[in-house]
C-alpha cells in the first residue's frame, strides 16, 4: 500500500489518481476525510492519525508537516516504510540562507536522507497552479497586478508534477535522485495572463505594480510571513530580464513532454 499525505492538495489528488491507474491501493490522508471526495477504492484517512500499517512507500507533502517531521520517519520504518518520495522545491537549489522556502524544503531532505529509507525528491519550480489567485480579478474584468513583469518563470502543471512523483513511487529508476522539473516554456506574468484570458474567452490585462505595494498585499493573505515573501519577491526580482533553464526532466521521466501553461490554462478556466 501507498500511503499519500497532502491527497486532496493540488499535486496530491493527481498522485492519488495515477496510483490508481496503476492499479495500486492507496490509503490517502487528508484534514477532513468526509469533505475529501476521493474515489470510493481509496482508503481515507485523517493526517493527524497517520495510520502507517501495511504501508511500503509514501508520498510526503511537506506543508502538511510546517512544524517539523518529529518521529514520522522512526515510525514508517518501525513499520516496515521501504520509500519516501518528497514533494521538495527547486528552491533547494538556492543556498542563500535568506530562502526560509529552500531551507525548509532541504532541513527535509537531509532528515529523509539521514533515516536509512529509500528516497526520491521531485523539485519542481514555480506551480502553474499559483495563477489561480488571479482567477477572480480576471473574471471580475480587473486588471492582474503583480511586480517584476520582465521577470521569466517555467511554470510546471500539477499533473507532470503527479506523474513523476508516481513513478518515483512505483518503481526503482528514480531512488535517490533529485529532479529538478519545470514547464516546457519561459513566461513573463502578463504573457501567462493574456494566455489564462485566452482560455476563459474573456479580456484580460496585466499592471505592473511596485515590489513594495507587492510585498504589503501579499502579507494579508492568509498563512504569508514575512520571511516567505521576501524569499519570493527576491527570487522574482532575480529573474528580472534572465532566461530560466527549462528541465527535460518530466518528459524523460515520463515519456511525454510536459503540459504548457496554455494547457494548463484549458483545464481551469
Amino acid at each position: 500500500m501507498i500511503l499519500v499525505t497532502g491527497a486532496t492538495g493540488n499535486v496530491g489528488r493527481h498522485v492519488v489518481g495515477e496510483l490508481l491507474c496503476a492499479d495500486v491501493k492507496v490509503r490517502a490522508l487528508t484534514r477532513d476525510p468526509a469533505t475529501a471526495r476521493l474515489p470510493g477504492e481509496v482508503e481515507v484517512a485523517r493526517t493527524g492519525e497517520m495510520p502507517l500499517d501495511g504501508v511500503t512507500s509514501m508520498f510526503l507533502n511537506p506543508a502538511v508537516f510546517w512544524n517539523g517531521l518529529g518521529d514520522l520517519l522512526d515510525r514508517a520504518r518501525d513499520h516496515g516504510v521501504r520509500r519516501v518520495v518528497m514533494l521538495s522545491s527547486s528552491a533547494a537549489l538556492d543556498d542563500d540562507p535568506r530562502n526560509v522556502i529552500g531551507a525548509h524544503h532541504l532541513e527535509f531532505e537531509r532528515a529523509i536522507e539521514a533515516s536509512g529509507l529509500e528516497w526520491t525528491f521531485v523539485r519542481p519550480g514555480e506551480f502553474a497552479t499559483n495563477a489561480l489567485a488571479w482567477a477572480d480579478t480576471i473574471r471580475a474584468g480587473e486588471p492582474v497586478r503583480e511586480p517584476y513583469a520582465r521577470a521569466r518563470t517555467t511554470p510546471i502543471h500539477e499533473r507532470d508534477i503527479a506523474a513523476v512523483a508516481a513513478r518515483a513511487l512505483l518503481s526503482d529508476g528514480l531512488v535517490g535522485a533529485k529532479p529538478v522539473l519545470s514547464g516546457p516554456e519561459a513566461l513573463t506574468y502578463p504573457e501567462m495572463v493574456e494566455i489564462i484570458g485566452a482560455a476563459a474567452g474573456i479580456p484580460a490585462r496585466f499592471e505592473e505594480i511596485s515590489p513594495e505595494r507587492a510585498r504589503e498585499e501579499m502579507l494579508r493573505r492568509p498563512y504569508m510571513r514575512e520571511a516567505i515573501v521576501d524569499a519570493l519577491l527576491r527570487v522574482r526580482a532575480e529573474a528580472v530580464d534572465r532566461a530560466p533553464e527549462i528541465s527535460p526532466e518530466v518528459e524523460r521521466i515520463t515519456g511525454r513532454p510536459a503540459r504548457t501553461f496554455a494547457e494548463w490554462a484549458a483545464d481551469h478556466f
